[in-house]
């Protein structure tokens, strides 16, 4: 039986799997889309710009 990761990496060889990963690719070349990330990864991680409201 195949493990999720060697799944993984069969879907990401697909055409579907590329497709997917060039739109993330191209996703996170855009300024906008990169500050929306990092917010929600510093609230996820309990950084700066939370609620504060833990």
């Amino acid at each position: 039986m195949a493990g999720p990761f060697s799944k993984i990496g069969a879907f990401l060889k697909s055409p579907q799997g590329r497709k997917l990963t060039d739109q993330a690719k191209t996703y996170a070349r855009d300024p906008r889309n990169r500050a929306k990330a990092k917010q929600m990864l510093d609230r996820f991680r309990g950084g700066k710009g939370g609620t504060g409201r833990h």
